[in-house]
């Protein structure tokens, strides 16, 4: 741990280099990269190739429809907008990053993908009689579920890190991934159809852990950002039910054809269900008025999707996707209120995303049901042949029992929490390199230093910050109409009577009477003692928090 902090520190102490590698240099030079190595190494599979013909005559296919194709392209569509889509609008809900969350999930998941097809070929469909890599629309989906892995790390990252911080963390992150899937899927043997070991676990984890080495003990500098508004919470509410609607594709999409995609489609389904009302329930019941959260809403109602990932083609039964999803909600929701804010404070992990929440922590649960239900199995519910189907008890696993089975799921769960956490603290050595351009920690969660804003929106000042995903705000009673910059529809006409008040008339500051206000306990201000420089605009169109009612007389 001593190794560790000297580390930083001496990272810290370099800060001020001049090298910088720049972004446009990194995209040209990997994607030339990837063009070499896809000319050497890619090729159609079988079923794309135009020889399709000739191997369907060889093969006694009798219609064009039997292609995988027809049968995967459906599932694909889905797990692709849930990625570019669904990840992408999530990471919206900052009030000043939303170019930041979509535009650089759009870059890395474009970038790694090209990587994961690669990768994951070299480990599973490597051709060894001609060295090449054969690839069709099933290997598009896994490099969709390879990406998937890093989408979840950036969301610890959200607005900490430069674009070219996040492609090294692909690059590594995807190396890393089709490693520990290998271990998991092929050589322990362990089942994982939804990914909540391969994906979730290791991306929840790998991210957490690069969030650790980059801790930012002055990132309170950056506070007045780290938050979101009306409307970034509603975009960011679209990504939600992309990804809570396409779930059930998500986790069937490799599963077998027949009752092993239907079963996952069906249980990932009454899972997602199961963790809404949950959740809702969780969030009212524990904000001190009632209302909900809408943190709370955007991710942990995705929960149960993770979780009945890995067991979800196996015969976990409908009201077991239920139990599933009822636990993850409500240890999601919890870990939004309590376990988040207790990493940042004394763990030092500053997770904007809260994918602790969301991936990590339900992945894990995830891989332990898995690990149940495979050690539970039995020959009178699964029939013999469906052992051997759902399993795969065939080859050099042909003796396999599924007491043993049990055992090799939680081995999987082992390598996946494994290699996201070594993997992530290596990683996050290697980008604590003063070579990144990362933002200071006063200009973190701004879409400004990477992207051109528009003029209306360069230099806007503070808004009010009344939610995030680091802490729960208490909102209070019920707003003053006449007195709170939200909400009074008259709020705009005060602003020219201020400056006809510079006496010492008591008046009434507008963030005194905001419950969203943390320093709303602060009642009465002499507007003697207030210059002209409370008076400013917001981006609402209005008079903002700090001068609105400011020079109203009671």
């Amino acid at each position: 741990m001593g190794g560790v902090q000297s580390f930083r520190e001496m990272c810290d102490r370099t800060k001020n280099t001049n090298v910088r590698l720049s972004l446009p240099a990194v995209c040209v030079v990997w994607q030339t990269a990837m063009i070499i190595l896809f000319g050497v190494f890619i090729r159609y599979d079988e079923e794309s190739d135009a020889h399709w013909v000739e191997h369907k005559a060889h093969e006694n296919i009798t219609s064009d429809i039997e292609n995988d194709f027809y049968f995967r392209y459906p599932s694909f569509q889905d797990v692709h907008v849930m990625i570019f889509v669904g990840f992408g609008f999530l990471m919206t809900f900052l009030k000043r990053y939303s170019f930041g969350g979509v535009g650089f999930n759009f870059l890395i998941a474009a970038f790694g993908l090209q990587w994961a097809l690669l990768m994951q070929g070299w480990f599973h469909s490597l051709d060894y009689t001609d060295g090449k890599i054969k690839i069709g629309v099933e290997s598009l989906i896994n490099a969709d579920f390879c990406v998937a892995g890093c989408l979840i790390a950036y969301g610890a990252l959200l607005g900490k890190v430069s674009p070219v911080q996040l492609m090294v963390l692909t690059l590594f992150g995807i190396t890393l991934f089709a490693v520990e899937e290998f271990i998991i899927l092929n050589l322990i043997h362990a089942r994982d159809a939804g990914g909540s070991m391969v994906i979730h676990t290791f991306g929840g984890y790998y991210g957490l852990s690069i969030s650790w080495m980059l801790y930012r003990p002055n990132l309170d500098q950056s506070s007045r950002l780290h938050g979101s508004v009306y409307h970034s919470d509603v975009f960011a509410m679209i990504g939600t039910l992309f990804l809570w609607m396409f779930w059930p594709s998500f986790n069937s999409a490799i599963t077998d054809h027949g009752d092993g995609q239907h079963r996952a489609a069906i249980n990932t389904y009454l899972a997602l269900a199961s963790t809404v009302l949950t959740t809702v329930a969780v969030s009212s019941l524990f904000q001190k008025h009632g209302k909900l959260d809408m943190v709370h809403i955007q991710n942990s109602t995705l929960a149960g999707g993770v979780a009945v990932g890995t067991a979800a083609e196996f015969m976990l039964m409908p009201y077991g996707s239920l139990i599933v999803g009822f636990c993850c909600g409500i240890l999601s929701t919890l870990g939004y209120i309590y376990i988040t804010p207790f990493m940042e404070k004394y763990m030092k992990i500053q997770d904007t995303c809260g994918i602790h929440n969301l991936h990590a922590m339900p992945g894990v649960i995830g891989g332990i049901v898995g690990a149940i239900t495979a050690a539970a199995a039995t020959e009178s519910v699964y029939g013999k042949e469906g052992l051997i189907n759902t399993f795969d008890f065939e080859g050099a696993f042909k003796d396999m029992v599924p007491t043993r089975q049990g055992g090799h799921q939680a081995g999987g769960l082992c390598v996946a929490i494994c290699f996201g956490i070594g993997g992530g603290l290596i990683v996050g050595a290697i980008l604590r390199l003063p070579i990144w351009g990362d933002p200071a920690d006063d200009n973190c969660f701004d879409d400004e230093p990477y992207w051109e804003l528009p003029e209306d929106e360069e230099n806007i000042p503070p808004i009010l910050q009344y939610n995030n995903h680091m802490r729960n705000k208490d909102i209070g009673e019920e707003q003053q109409i006449n007195h709170d910059p939200i909400c009074s529809p008259l709020a705009p006409s005060y602003a020219p009577l201020h400056w006809l008040f510079k006496g010492g008339a008591d008046a009434i500051q507008a963030c005194d009477m905001n419950p969203r206000r943390g320093d709303k306990d602060t009642a009465f201000a002499p507007v003697s003692q207030k210059g002209a420089s409370f008076l400013t605009p917001s981006n609402s169109g209005c008079y903002g928090a700090s001068g609105l009612n400011g020079g109203l007389p009671l």
